[in-house]
């Protein structure tokens, strides 16, 4: 039986130059100068998009890169795209709005695709919004601040490659911790990644996740939270949380998801 590939959310505007160490990682991940990319544009209405990395792939020196524009439904039972996806050893979602993507992709060929070849070994990454829809429960979008809200984050589903985290992208920069906070107020199993720009958590068929990156990533561990007032706060009203353990990690640091604590 095969391991799992890597699953990679990254917070959103990575050095895409040749030297940028997170993409440059991904790409010796997935085989190096034997690499074979194949790139989701979709959350990206900006046509450019896609050709633009696949330039930035292959300048890393990759085999082959090659965007796959789903732009609708139906483009996600094209056989042609489906056999790029078959043969790629690494899938690279872009940035843009993950509401496109789960409304484009979820539940297609190409999303029941992505997971069955993760689970068999296909490495998977994503930057801002292809970050957020690694996870099977997702946020849409939602509000700034530091303090969580009712109604501060709204939920949608993910593509579900990595089931026990919601992750929140651009988390420092665009000061999302009350956001993110409030997600997992929702869903008290889960765990919650604040990943910053620049920053990518590698997680390993292992479940030990590898930060790597100028940034850092928050690591909100719910396990033994005692107490939400998410089921009665009114829109805009302060949830309580209690017993969130916080984690925060650098470039180099690593923690566990089987064991809840960093390695």
């Amino acid at each position: 039986m095969s391991n799992r590939g890597y699953i990679v959310p990254i917070g959103g505007a990575e050095d895409r130059s040749r030297d940028g160490v997170i993409l440059r990682r991904f790409v010796e991940l997935c085989g190096g100068s034997k690499a074979r990319l194949a790139i989701i544009p979709t959350a990206s209405q900006l046509e450019e998009t896609g050709p633009n990395y696949e330039q930035v792939f292959e300048a890393i020196g990759v085999r082959e890169a090659r965007s796959l524009p789903f732009e609708q439904r139906s483009d996600c039972d094209d056989p042609e795209a489906l056999e790029v996806l078959s043969r790629a050893t690494g899938v690279f979602l872009t940035g843009g709005n993950q509401l496109r993507l789960s409304t484009v992709i979820g539940g297609t060929k190409v999303a029941q695709l992505l997971r069955r070849r993760n689970a068999e070994g296909l490495h998977v990454g994503g930057t801002s919004a292809g970050a957020a829809i690694l996870s099977e429960h997702m946020i849409g979008y939602g509000d700034e601040g530091n303090v969580p809200r009712a109604g501060m984050a709204h939920l949608a589903p993910g593509l579900g490659i990595f089931q026990t985290i919601v992750v929140d992208q651009h988390f420092a920069q665009r000061n999302r911790f009350g956001r993110l906070l409030a997600a997992l107020a929702l869903n008290p199993r889960l765990v919650g990644l604040g990943i910053d720009e620049n920053t990518a958590a590698f997680i390993g068929p292992d479940d030990v996740m590898r930060v790597v990156g100028e940034g850092s990533v928050m690591v909100l561990d719910n396990a033994k939270v005692g107490h939400t007032s998410a089921d009665r706060a009114a829109p805009g009203q302060i949830i309580d949380v209690h017993n969130v353990v916080l984690h925060v990690l650098s470039h180099g640091g690593k923690f566990s998801f089987q064991t809840l604590q960093p390695v």
